[in-house]
């Protein structure tokens, strides 16, 4: 052992403040990020789910009077699946209707997509949708399709979900592709959209908007001429404004760690000036035994570092704690016409966690050389005393 580590094993961190500081600053740390995590993971994955990550649709596209479909056995096709990044990619027909359930009425949007569910007519509804116009399973759901003329389908309710994105705008009613088709007077092949549904690292702003570039270019180019002209257009461009507010949460997030860590900085740098001034006679001591300004720095700071470590333990136990609780049990909740999302999403990435607690480390470190700038200034000849 040498003898700093020997020095530093002596001498104790008696700063108790400083030690749950430290661990309170790392639990809002963690929990900041698996917060702003939860939220991107969450309302990405209900985006995808809601329109895919690019749509690929005709040049108009008219839910009420539906025209200008597209195929879905086009020859771009093949091409769009060899995309770099591309999971899948799913035919989909939408259609606008209004639905009516004793005397109340909802406009819904109804997207239908391929379904092994053999029941005719058989539609998901959201809860809201539910609870608004009392629908549950097993209820008949009469909707009304207003274009050219109009027309009347009686669905049969076989699920109420919960949506992962919700708005009071946003009433999506899921159907089978078969069944709109009809509906719109269209052939097997025809739908409304091609949603293609990407990795879940591409599911980014910037690369949502590169892969439909991609795509649309390669749409483009491979299309035969009797097939129609065709768009990409990313989730991202069409859902800005919550990738705006997603981008929001993030800048927030950064402000939070950048005052967290400089919370626990200074409650570190006022405990560590304590830890020196009770300890000055041991700084002359060490002076005089010829240790160097340096080599006293690194003794103390070896005592801080396994205090701000402790810290860092404990709260990232307590945040951890905090999201397996909220992430099995939702204990949390939302009013989703503000946040999107019914409850507080979590979303826990370790290597994101193991590298902002080595940041932070880092950071409050560094910080902790403030203080060790007094050794410099203890003169053992002041200190000492022969008694």
């Amino acid at each position: 052992m040498s003898s700093g580590k020997l020095i530093a094993s002596g001498l104790k961190f008696k700063g108790k403040m400083a030690v749950v500081a430290t661990a309170v600053s790392f639990f809002v740390i963690i929990l900041s990020l698996s917060i702003s995590g939860g939220f991107r993971y969450k309302i990405k994955e209900g985006l995808s789910d809601l329109s895919g990550d690019v749509a690929i649709s005709g040049t108009r596209i008219n839910y009420f009077s539906p025209e200008d479909p597209i195929t879905s056995d086009a020859s771009w096709l093949p091409g769009v699946r060899k995309v770099r990044g591309v999971q899948d990619v799913v035919p989909v027909v939408y259609r606008a209707g209004i639905v009516k359930h004793g005397d109340a009425i909802q406009g819904v949007l109804i997207k239908a997509k391929p379904c092994s569910d053999t029941i005719p007519l058989a539609v998901s509804i959201p809860r809201r949708l539910s609870s608004r116009l009392g629908l549950k399973a097993g209820d008949d759901m009469l909707t009304y399709f207003v274009g050219e003329r109009l027309k009347v389908r009686k669905f049969k309710v076989r699920e109420v979900f919960d949506a992962p994105v919700e708005a009071d705008e946003n009433l999506v009613v899921y159907a089978s592709l078969a069944d709109i088709q009809r509906v719109n007077g269209w052939k097997d092949n025809e739908v409304s959209a091609m949603e293609v549904l990407l990795e879940p690292r591409y599911r980014s702003r910037e690369m949502e908007k590169r892969k439909a570039g991609e795509i649309g270019i390669i749409a483009s180019m491979t299309r035969s001429e009797n097939e129609p002209a065709v768009l990409a257009k990313a989730a991202s461009d069409t859902y800005s404004a919550l990738f705006d507010w997603m981008d929001l949460i993030d800048f927030n997030v950064f402000a939070i760690l950048l005052l967290m860590i400089m919370v626990a900085g200074f409650n570190m740098i006022s405990g560590l000036l304590i830890m020196l001034f009770r300890n000055i006679s041991t700084i002359g001591i060490l002076k005089t035994m010829g240790m160097t300004d340096r080599g006293i720095s690194g003794v103390f700071l070896r005592v801080a570092s396994l205090t701000v470590l402790k810290g860092m333990l404990w709260g990232n136990a307590f945040a951890l704690l905090f999201c397996l609780v909220q992430g099995t049990s939702h204990v949390i909740s939302l009013n989703p016409a503000n946040y999107f999302v019914s409850f507080v999403p979590v979303h826990v990435s370790p290597l994101q966690i193991l590298a902002v607690d080595a940041i932070a480390y880092a950071a409050i470190m560094l910080l902790l050389l403030i203080p060790t700038l007094f050794i410099s200034r203890v003169d053992p000849a002041d200190t000492v005393r022969v008694r």
